[in-house]
């Protein structure tokens, strides 16, 4: 489903690069069609004989000729530039970066390692963290039917949902702090402190037949609402950024 849409999304983008160069094109035939009818009928007026493919001599440039070529040129330069910008921001998505699906690694491997370094495992090419997750759903919240978490992980958005600041992990409270605000969360991304309205965002997941964790980052779920607690876990130390 992704897959399509990304493609979906560049096949129109070509279309419109297309439609726009067709339409330079056209609008250059059209200048260099009337230009040649302009030559025939000076010709013609003077009493002169008209001449296909013998070159004229050259003659002054005209006002309305020289801004008429200049709208082409940047038409034409336009188009290029679109189709070259349009092309390269849809790239990375192309090439499995943000705003696709990320292959993040083996689920074993990668608690293994939450577990060795008792922090999240985080995902640069995605924006993310895999946290480990053993919760229970609470009122409206159940990350695992949401499709948020599986196989004992779940994906967080690394934005703070206040301002949008990156939130680093605090290895002495175990709980995501901000260090703009001092937004902080718990290791689930459910809002404890700070001016954050809700908990952090985060992605869904599919684990594959292999044990792959894929994370869908092309579509950001709102993270779960104040007051939501669904591990009970306090601060394990000091916080890393003061609270305000």
């Amino acid at each position: 489903m992704i897959r399509l849409a990304v493609s979906s999304g560049f096949v129109a983008a070509i279309i419109v690069v297309i439609v726009i160069d067709l339409f330079a094109v056209f609008f250059g035939l059209s200048f260099l069609r009337t230009r040649r009818e302009q030559r025939a009928q000076a010709q013609l007026a003077s009493g002169g004989i008209v001449t296909e493919g013998v070159p004229d001599a050259p003659k002054p440039v005209s006002r309305r000729d020289f801004f008429r070529s200049s709208l082409l040129v940047s038409l034409t330069v336009f188009g290029v530039q679109f189709g070259a910008g349009t092309i390269a921001f849809l790239w990375p998505n192309l090439k499995g970066g943000f705003g696709s699906v990320i292959a993040a690694g083996n689920v074993s491997e990668i608690k293994s390692e939450i577990n060795s370094t008792e922090q999240p495992f985080y995902v640069g090419a995605g924006r993310f963290y895999l946290v480990p997750y053993e919760g229970k759903s609470t009122g409206d919240v159940n990350y695992e039917a949401e499709g948020l978490a599986a196989d004992g992980v779940m994906p967080l958005y690394q934005r703070c949902v206040h301002l949008g600041c990156r939130v680093p992990f605090c290895q002495s409270s175990q709980w995501f702090e901000c260090p703009c605000h001092g937004s902080k969360y718990n290791e689930a991304g459910e809002y404890q402190l700070g001016p954050a309205p809700r908990g952090m965002d985060r992605f869904k997941l599919e684990i594959d037949g292999s044990g792959n964790v894929l994370v869908d980052t092309s579509v950001v779920i709102l993270g779960p609402p104040r007051g939501t607690d669904t591990i009970n876990e306090p601060p394990q130390g000091s916080f890393c950024v003061a609270s305000g």
